[in-house]
């Protein structure tokens, strides 16, 4: 009897130390985040990584389109968003832990044209000709009735006098990064996106910039989910520090908030 109980104990204890590693699962956080903020989130998020041994599974696009998969019961652990819009949208629909809401982020639109274009230093203001400088080509941006890059386009082109003759040359992609894609291939002539997209692709260069002022202002939102995982708190906090600050700004960020240490 005691033998047998020897065993026994000797078995658990064997299967605990068998069974460890799963038990110390690695924690994982899953992030919905506005396609433009790739390159700079990745980052980010290795770093949160290396300094935390948290992981991540991110997935990028529209933010049209994530707020409707959160609603839709997507996990998602955290929302970013490229405009205000979409984070209120989720908010309406009780997706969004409101509380937890931080408009972290700024940034541009800027008129991009593929790298070899002979189209250069356009000034963008009052009455600028876009249709005329697009010629036979097509403008892509994303798609103005839902991705946040497409609406702040047109809004801005209506403010200025550009959008009616504008819009029948236009591309609407499903994403910035689509709208990026086309013009760095030579799909089309040229192309609205973020600044901070415009830096990433090689293909593109920058052509113009629009004033500030043509548009409603460009602001990131970024908050966690009703679902979110408790540790979801401390990458909120993450996203807010000095070290993620000086990540944004390397890729052409606005950081719209004071940093925490």
């Amino acid at each position: 009897m005691f033998r047998f109980a020897g065993l026994f104990t000797a078995f658990v204890v064997f299967l605990g130390a068998a069974l460890s590693p799963a038990a110390a699962e690695d924690k994982t956080i899953t992030v919905f985040a506005a396609a433009s903020m790739k390159n700079a989130l990745d980052e980010i998020d290795a770093a949160y990584t290396a300094k935390t041994g948290v992981k991540f599974t991110v997935s990028y696009a529209a933010s049209s389109v994530l707020a409707k998969q959160i609603e839709q019961g997507a996990p998602a652990d955290v929302f970013v968003s490229a405009d205000t819009d979409w984070m209120d949208y989720a908010i309406g629909k009780k997706t969004i832990n409101e509380p937890t809401r931080v408009n972290l982020l700024g940034n541009s639109i800027v008129l991009i044209a593929p790298k070899d274009s002979k189209i250069d230093n356009v000034t963008i203001a009052q009455g600028f000709d876009l249709a005329k400088l697009a010629g036979d080509g097509k403008i892509a941006t994303g798609d103005v009735k839902s991705v946040p890059v497409g609406k702040y386009a047109k809004a801005a082109l209506e403010k200025l006098g550009a959008w009616q003759a504008a819009e029948p040359k236009f591309a609407m992609a499903e994403s910035v990064r689509a709208a990026l894609t086309l013009v760095a291939r030579g799909e089309a002539a040229l192309g609205i996106v973020y600044s901070t997209d415009a830096k990433v692709e090689p293909g593109v260069k920058i052509v113009g910039t629009f004033p500030a002022d043509s548009h409603p202002a460009i602001i990131y939102p970024v908050a966690a989910t009703t679902t979110a995982k408790g540790e979801t708190s401390d990458y909120l906090a993450f996203l807010r520090s000095t070290t993620a600050k000086t990540i944004l700004e390397k890729y052409g960020f606005k950081f719209l908030i004071s940093p925490t240490t």
